[in-house]
This record gives structure tokens, C-alpha cells and sequence, in this order.
């Protein structure tokens, strides 16, 4: 489009693809300023187990929304797209090229094309369905899912609570189903957009996966998770790599057991997030081994 001078590149893939150097790297290379878009790194209070950038990437560039909020905070896809779209355009008033980097599908689509406004829970009911995951586990949520929006049920992670919690939330407090208050008409946003999708041969990625779990380990993962173990039953802290390790303290499974689990549910994880990704034909896909490439790429665009 005509008189679009800014450019946001955004830098999406699955878990543990090294999306975070890449980001940096480019952002380096423009040197401007790098939006998070990863609904687990908002939080302060989490750190090893989300995979956050260290102290010493984190200095190399400023990064924005990572550490951004407490686990005591709700932070919705809605709220997500207002404080980033904001902070978006009053980055753009110093810099020309700003990066968006994270594994969050929605949260990235939101700053992109925009979310429909979503009527808020009610508390009791929310409660409610925490209690039925609690004592019947989140199959029968599923099934109640799947009856009142097939749709969304088709296109959302199933396995992750807080999303079939919310959808069942509007559902049963609206009478309408979730996926009718989602954007059918994207936003109009005023920049470019560059959309690198970051992959490599599923083994490969798997073994990146299984690595980086066990250097979260060698890293305080165990201690990291104790020391939150008073907050366990906040939706921030239902998310693979922390529940796993509560299952652990809680005497369910042995250290090593919930140290598979964290590795089975991060390969199913990043399935999912392929999936989310390759939905989506703005999407150019690389190697993260091909840097070079993708300045190249990136340089050419621009």
C-alpha cells in the first residue's frame, strides 16, 4: 500500500527454533527495538521456564513485554493487542523498522489483524470450570467445547485449559458461540509487515527441545517452580514446564517422570504451533541456520 513507510518484522515458530537470536540480530542490524509476543514471557515472576532471554541478550537490545506483568495480572489477547498496538506506534515515531518476536499465534494474529472485543468472564463460572478440571480433567471441558463450538474447537489447542476455559466462559455466558466474537474483518494497521516463519527438520527441532529442558534443569528449573508452588492454581502457571514439575512436588510423579513430561508436552507444544503458523500464507519459513538468508531476505524486502 502507498504511504506505508514503517515496517514491522515479525518472527514467529515453534518453541526452542531461536526465534530470540534471530530477533536480536536484526534488531542489531536496524538497530531499533524488539516487541515480545509471548504470552508466557509477560511475566516476572517466571523465568527459566519460559525460556525468556538472559540478562545479557535482554541488554543487547531493548525488549518490550517480557517482564512486563505479574502472574497476579490477567493478561488477555484483548489487552495484548491495545498495549502492544500502542507501544507499536510510539516506537514507530523514533525508528522505521521495529521487531515483533514470539510462538504465540493469537497474540501475534491480534497485533496484525486485530480482536474482536470479547465480553468478560464472570467470575463463579470461571471458578466452576477450574473446579470441573480439577476433579473430572479437561476431557469433559473438551467434549462440552466441541458441542457448543465445533469451529473453535477445531482450531484452538485443546490441551491448553486456559483456552478451552475461556471459549466455554463466553459460550455458556452469552449463549453464542466463541468463534462468532472472532475478527472476521481484519484492522487496517498503518505499517508493513515482513512474516518469517522459522523451521527445521522435526528431529532436529525435537532434540532442541529435549536440550534445552535439560539445560532449564541445569539452570534451577526445580527451584524456580518451588519457590511459586503457593500460586500453583493461577491460569499463568497452568503451562507445560510448570504444572509437570508441580505434579512432581506434589508427590504425583517421580523428578525424572515430570522432566519427560515437560519434553513430550514441548513436542506437542511446537506441533501445534506449526500447525497455528502454517495456516497462514503470509508466512515465509527458513532455517534458523540461514541467517544470512534471512538478513538478505529481510534487507531485499525493505
Amino acid at each position: 500500500m502507498q504511504g506505508k513507510q514503517k515496517t514491522l518484522i515479525v518472527i514467529a515458530g515453534p518453541t526452542a527454533i531461536g526465534k530470540t537470536a534471530l530477533a536480536i540480530e536484526i534488531a542489531q542490524t536496524y538497530q531499533t527495538e524488539i516487541i515480545s509476543a509471548d504470552s508466557r514471557q509477560f511475566f516476572k515472576e517466571m523465568s527459566i521456564g519460559t525460556a525468556k532471554p538472559n540478562p545479557q541478550e535482554l541488554a543487547t537490545v531493548p525488549h518490550h513485554f517480557i517482564n512486563s506483568h505479574s502472574i497476579h495480572e490477567e493478561v488477555s489477547v484483548g489487552t495484548f493487542e491495545k498495549q502492544a498496538s500502542a507501544k507499536i506506534d510510539t516506537l514507530f515515531q523514533q525508528n522505521d523498522v521495529l521487531v515483533m518476536v514470539g510462538g504465540s499465534g493469537l497474540y501475534i494474529n491480534a497485533v496484525l489483524y486485530g480482536f474482536d472485543e470479547i465480553p468478560k468472564a464472570d467470575e463463579n463460572l470461571r471458578n466452576q470450570l477450574n473446579q470441573r478440571l480439577a476433579s473430572e480433567g479437561i476431557e469433559s471441558l473438551q467434549k462440552q467445547l466441541k458441542e457448543l463450538d465445533p469451529t473453535y474447537f477445531n482450531q484452538v489447542d485443546i490441551h491448553n485449559p486456559q483456552r478451552v476455559i475461556r471459549a466455554l466462559e463466553v459460550c455458556l455466558t452469552t449463549g453464542k458461540p466463541f468463534s462468532s466474537f472472532r475478527k472476521t474483518q481484519n484492522k487496517e494497521r498503518n505499517f508493513n509487515t515482513i512474516f518469517i516463519g522459522l523451521n527445521t527438520e522435526r528431529e532436529q527441532l525435537y532434540e532442541r527441545i529435549n536440550l534445552r529442558v535439560d539445560l532449564m534443569m541445569q539452570d534451577g528449573l526445580l527451584d524456580e517452580v518451588k519457590s511459586l508452588r503457593e500460586y500453583q492454581h493461577l491460569n499463568a502457571l497452568k503451562t507445560v514446564g510448570y504444572s509437570e514439575i508441580f505434579n512432581h512436588i506434589n508427590g504425583e510423579w517421580t523428578l525424572e517422570q515430570a522432566v519427560d513430561k515437560i519434553k513430550q508436552n514441548s513436542r506437542n507444544f511446537a506441533k501445534r504451533q506449526l500447525t497455528w503458523f502454517k495456516r497462514s500464507e503470509d508466512v515465509l519459513w527458513f532455517n534458523p541456520s540461514n541467517s544470512k538468508e534471512i538478513l538478505d531476505y529481510v534487507e531485499t524486502t525493505l
